[in-house]
């Protein structure tokens, strides 16, 4: 099966996951996951994640984040540019999500950037997801 947005099959399957509270998750290995999924931890959405060595494909395992009653730190988990109609903002044109409750991921020529580095470091990009 050929993957046309792996981005979009990363999100559905951590909000998939979520809504079956589940502990973790299995994506398949790539830089850009990789990337994003470690902005994620490091803003508190998900707990952890490792990388699991297997064939064909190495596979990133997630490990999602709930509060003390259960309550999932994800909520809303949003793809914005998609491979039919990308988005992309200056870094002038970044908003906070959310009144900045929210999270904003960009994919930039210096990698892959919240909002917030994005905006300080004066780089625009793709508008890869927000979350909340």
């Amino acid at each position: 099966m050929s993957m046309t947005d792996p981005i979009s099959d990363l999100l559905t399957r951590v909000r998939n996951a979520v809504l079956a509270k589940h502990d973790r998750v299995d994506i398949p290995k790539s830089r850009l996951k990789l990337e994003l999924i470690g902005i994620l931890r490091d803003e508190g959405y998900v707990r952890d994640f490792e990388v699991v060595e297997d064939k064909p494909i190495d596979k990133i395992r997630v490990f999602l984040r709930y509060s003390q009653d259960g309550t999932p730190a994800i909520t809303r988990l949003e793809r914005i540019s998609k491979p039919g109609r990308r988005v992309y903002r200056k870094a002038d044109e970044i908003r906070p999500v959310l009144n900045g409750i929210g999270l904003g991921i960009l994919s930039t020529s210096r990698g892959v950037r919240t909002y917030d580095q994005a905006k300080s470091e004066g780089v625009g990009g793709e508008v890869l997801c927000e979350v909340w």
